[in-house]
């Protein structure tokens, strides 16, 4: 068996042309483009790198950016208070924490810092709960571009057995909560998981998203599983053992090209998502 491909540059292409079109819709209803926020907190190289890579995907797509960048030694309290005049900011539609934060700030207060109309990172608990309880809201980014990523590709979720490697507050915690959203019945896996490779075995679906390479092995795959490799480790290798689990799976996401274009795609149409709801709300106002 030879994995089909999951090919996320396409997909986002796709979405992309979409997003563009919209954002130039409201540019001419408006007068403005939507307009991103990030905020970038100290100068980690890699950082810098995906900040100015979403930058110019922005400009891509007729979406103004706005770059705030704050030192290292920046507290919890200053980045809290400079999020929050962003979120008061009413020509500011979307906002982005570039994660991780240096150590010493926490992190969650300044997500939560968010104004809920602008998280299109999807990284508060208020979009958390929408996720987990279906109801509108911004999607955490990739893990809603791996739903869409499956959509584009037809493959049905209801009454699958999903298993989702790991349980971050951003990706692993809420891809599984859409999934199960979709009927899927879903397993979490995490470090204290006892024999992982007999659970990954039982799986219709693999999500990895732990942040190790090839953790997930070819050989624990059910044949015609459909695999999604949400890690990205030095070296461009990804959590799952790729070519092993090629020869074994039904549906395979590359790394890189898989689930990465689909986060940045789905942040941008999120933030004209979110433009033009601020906009109907003056109007209805």
């Amino acid at each position: 068996m030879t994995a089909r491909i999951l090919d996320g540059t396409a997909v986002a292409r796709t979405l992309l042309e979409q997003t563009a079109s919209r954002a130039l819709a409201f540019l001419q209803c408006t007068g403005r483009a939507p307009l991103l926020a990030t905020v970038l907190v100290g100068d980690d190289p890699a950082s810098q790198t995906y900040v100015r890579m979403k930058r110019s995907r922005c400009a891509r797509v007729g979406i103004e950016s706005r770059a705030v960048e704050l030192p290292a030694s920046t507290t919890t309290e200053e980045l809290v208070a400079r999020i929050a005049e962003l979120s008061a900011d009413p020509l500011v539609d979307g906002i982005l924490l570039q994660h991780p934060v240096p150590g010493h700030i926490d992190e969650r207060a300044a997500f939560e810092a968010i104004a809920p109309g602008k998280d299109v990172d999807g990284v508060t608990m208020h979009s958390f709960a929408a996720m987990a309880f279906g109801e509108p809201g911004f999607h955490s980014c990739t893990p809603g571009g791996i739903l869409r990523l499956l959509d584009a590709y037809g493959i049905p979720l209801a009454g699958r057995h999903a298993v989702v490697v790991g349980r971050s507050p951003i990706l692993g915690k809420p891809v599984g909560m859409l999934l199960l959203a979709r009927n899927a019945t879903v397993t979490y896996c995490h470090s204290r998981t006892e024999d992982l490779a007999s659970v990954v075995g039982t799986a219709d679906i693999v999500v990895a998203a732990v942040g190790k390479p090839e953790l997930v092995r070819g050989a624990w795959l059910k044949p015609g599983a459909v695999v999604v490799d949400a890690g990205y480790n030095p070296g461009n290798v990804g959590d799952v053992e790729y070519v092993a689990a090629s020869e074994r799976a039904g549906f395979i996401t590359p790394v890189p090209g898989g689930v990465g274009p689909m986060t940045i795609a789905l942040l941008l149409a999120q933030t004209v998502d979110a433009a033009e709801a601020a906009e109907k709300s003056l109007v209805t106002a």
